[in-house]
């Protein structure tokens, strides 16, 4: 089980309102900002109660945010459930995830722009860097990483580098069916793949710079 079909799993009947609730959510916000009023609209969308809706969505911008990630995780693994990914190498894997992760926040576009302007703001900076975390985390556990050790901690700062930077370059990009984000995605994996073959081959005489490289993936060419 997923870390995120766990969490629909074992939610309470008013925890399961709110992920039910979650990607609406996201949806309105385009129109109403990460409020009240979008969970208020939300809700009304989904004929839930709005005072009920109003006691399991949290009431703050922050809170919405990461509730609306929690729906994109549900929706992730409903999307590409283990036997789908079993079948798939791990280059495949990792780019599939990314790739509908994104497809999923189409809907929220607009959102999603809002949202990461809300967690670059000082005050909310240790909850966009604990967000992007659970979202590389999720992914790779999903992939069927079982890691414990460094490299437990490497993969995911190397997956949030190349969400966050696919993620950034998708919200510029109006090309049909998103085909130059993917392109751009499909880059930034190889990178990947081409740092993994160094690490595990040349590089084990000398230390990879894993911050130079996380840099590159952060803000590279186009």
């Amino acid at each position: 089980m997923t870390a995120a079909t766990a969490t629909a799993a074992t939610a309470t009947p008013v925890q399961a309102i709110a992920l039910d609730l979650a990607l609406a959510i996201g949806e309105n916000a385009a129109f109403d900002g990460w409020t009240a009023a979008a969970a208020e609209a939300a809700a009304l969308g989904e004929g839930v109660d709005p005072a009920v809706a109003a006691l399991a969505v949290p009431s703050d911008a922050v809170g919405l945010i990461d509730l609306y990630g929690q729906g994109v995780d549900r929706a992730l693994a409903q999307a590409l459930p283990p036997e789908t990914l079993a079948a798939m190498k791990i280059r495949e894997r990792i780019r599939s995830l990314v790739w509908e992760r994104i497809r999923i926040q189409e809907p929220a576009k607009e959102a999603i722009r809002r949202a990461l302007a809300i967690l670059a703001m000082p005050q909310n900076a240790l909850a966009g860097a604990r967000l992007s975390w659970r979202s590389a985390d999720v992914m790779w556990r999903m992939a069927g990483d079982v890691a414990t050790d460094y490299n437990h901690y490497t993969k995911r700062a190397i997956l949030s580098a190349v969400y966050g930077s696919t993620l950034l370059f998708w919200l510029q990009d109006d090309s049909e069916g998103a085909a130059d984000t993917a392109a751009f995605l499909d880059r930034r994996i190889d990178e990947v793949m081409r740092f993994e073959k160094w690490k595990a081959g040349i590089g084990k005489s000398e230390r990879p710079s894993l911050t130079r490289f996380l840099g590159r993936l952060r803000y590279p060419p186009r």
